[in-house]
């Protein structure tokens, strides 16, 4: 059976997306976007406390993202740490200005979106995730709580983390592994 496009997409690292973003590639923006959204709601959220005003951020970022791609330069296994810049200088510019900055979703021709009481909750509920699994994470053991946040949160390489940890890439793959079942399951008895 032949795996969906999407799906390979899914797999691609950051750069790699970033670079077909920068080619015109929706659907790597797509999986770009949902990779990165809960995490910058959640800031947004908790900067602003208000949901409509996050997610209107949310979108001037990704649309910046969007402009900026051909831009990126990987200095690090994942993009965070400059989606979140982008994020905080659209945070910025706004409290500077008093207002949701629009200059990039002008650029792309992009209406702001009108939200409803359910869009405003998903949204809570988006940053609210986040930040509920996150408080998860820090109940594992140190060593996979290390493992899962180095490998899954920061999406660095096994054998960079295994160097970090002075161990073998299969250690940390044990760890990783087991932290991911126990979240797993402390996930399922907290919504069961």
């Amino acid at each position: 059976m032949a795996m969906a496009v999407g799906d390979i997409r899914e797999r691609w690292s950051d750069e790699w997306l970033l670079s077909a973003i920068a080619d015109c590639d929706g659907d790597a923006f797509s999986v770009f976007y949902r990779r990165h959204l809960p995490r910058i709601v959640g800031y947004l959220l908790r900067e602003t406390r208000d949901p409509e005003v996050a997610a209107d951020l949310a979108a001037e970022v990704f649309s910046a993202v969007l402009l900026s791609a051909r831009r990126y330069r990987a200095q690090r296994p994942t993009a965070v740490p400059w989606v979140l810049a982008i994020a905080r200088n659209v945070l910025g510019a706004s409290r500077r200005h008093r207002r949701v900055e629009e200059r990039a979703r002008r650029r792309l021709g992009v209406e702001p979106i009108e939200l409803d009481d359910d869009d405003l909750e998903r949204t809570e509920a988006l940053a609210g995730e986040r930040d509920g699994v996150m408080a998860l994470v820090e109940r594992l053991p140190e060593d996979e709580r290390d493992a899962v946040k180095a490998r899954v949160v920061q999406e660095r390489a096994y054998s960079q983390i295994a160097s970090e940890m002075r161990c073998s890439e299969l250690v940390v793959r044990k760890r990783v592994s087991r932290g991911l079942s126990r979240l797993k399951a402390q996930v399922e008895r907290r919504d069961g």
